[in-house]
C-alpha cells in the first residue's frame, strides 16, 4: 500500500454511500448485505456493520447424524448465523475472494467451507459425503442451494469453471473443489498411482469425478481442513 495522508486514505478506502443492490461487492474481498428483514451467512463472517442488526447462531448439523460424522466435521465451517434487522452488514472469510450468483429458478451445491451468505427466499440442504469420512480430516459437506436470489460464495484466489459435458467428466481434487450444479453428484475415488507419483500424503489420493453435463468451480489453493475447534 502506498503513502496517504488520513483524509486520501478515507476517500480511498470509505464505504459505498449510495444505495445499493442486497448483495454488494464493497472490495472483491468484502461483501456488503444491505440488509431490510433477514440473511442466512456463514457464522463468524460478520467484521462490521451499522443500524439494529441481531445475530443468531444456526447449527448446520441435525439430529439424525452419527457422533463420529459430528465430530468429524467441526470448525467454522459447520454453522450458519442468521442476521436480522435492518442496517448495512459487512461479511468476509479469511480474505477469500467473493463472488456472487444471482440464481433464477436454479441450484448449486457450494462446499460447505466456501459459502460465506444467501437470501432467506433460496432454500438449502446439507449433504454429508459419508463415503470419504474416513478419508478426510474435514470438508465432508455440501450446501444446496436451490430457488431464485442471491448466494455469495468464496474462494482463495481467483476461481475457474471447467464445463463438464457427456462423455466427458472432470476430475478435481476435493481439497480444491468449491461449487459446482446442483444437479450434479461426485463421485469419490482414490488413485494410488496419482498418489505415489505426486508424492504426497494419503488423503491426496482422494479425486471428485464428475459426469454428465453442467459445471465445476476450482480454485488455485488446496485447502486444509481442520478436525479441531479453529478454523481451517
Amino acid at each position: 500500500m502506498g503513502k496517504y495522508s488520513i483524509e486520501e486514505f478515507i476517500k480511498q478506502t470509505k464505504q459505498d454511500e449510495r444505495e445499493n443492490e442486497y448483495f454488494e461487492l464493497e472490495t472483491e474481498r468484502i461483501l456488503e448485505v444491505n440488509l431490510t428483514d433477514l440473511v442466512w451467512a456463514k457464522a463468524g463472517a460478520m467484521i462490521a456493520y451499522t443500524g439494529q442488526i441481531k445475530f443468531e447462531r444456526e447449527k448446520m448439523l441435525e439430529n439424525g447424524l452419527s457422533q463420529m460424522f459430528k465430530k468429524a466435521i467441526t470448525g467454522e465451517g459447520t454453522s450458519l448465523m442468521k442476521a436480522q434487522g435492518k442496517g448495512r452488514l459487512y461479511l468476509a472469510d479469511q480474505g477469500k475472494k467473493i463472488t456472487i450468483f444471482d440464481l433464477n429458478n436454479e441450484s448449486i451445491t457450494v462446499n460447505g467451507n466456501d459459502l460465506l451468505a444467501f437470501e432467506p427466499g433460496i432454500t438449502w440442504d446439507i449433504k454429508l459425503m459419508k463415503k470419504v469420512a474416513g478419508m478426510m480430516a474435514g470438508g465432508l459437506f455440501n450446501v444446496i442451494l436451490q430457488g431464485t436470489g442471491k448466494v455469495a460464495i468464496t474462494s482463495h484466489y481467483e476461481p475457474l469453471t471447467l464445463l463438464v459435458r457427456p462423455g466427458e467428466s472432470v476430475i478435481t481434487d476435493p481439497n480444491a473443489t468449491v461449487a459446482w450444479s446442483g444437479h450434479l453428484t461426485p463421485e469419490f475415488k482414490t488413485d494410488i498411482s496419482f498418489r505415489t507419483f505426486i508424492g504426497r500424503g494419503s488423503g491426496e489420493s482422494i479425486q471428485m469425478e464428475f459426469k454428465g453435463e453442467g459445471f465445476v468451480i476450482v480454485q488455485p489453493f488446496e485447502e486444509v481442513y481442520t478436525t479441531g475447534n479453529g478454523s481451517s
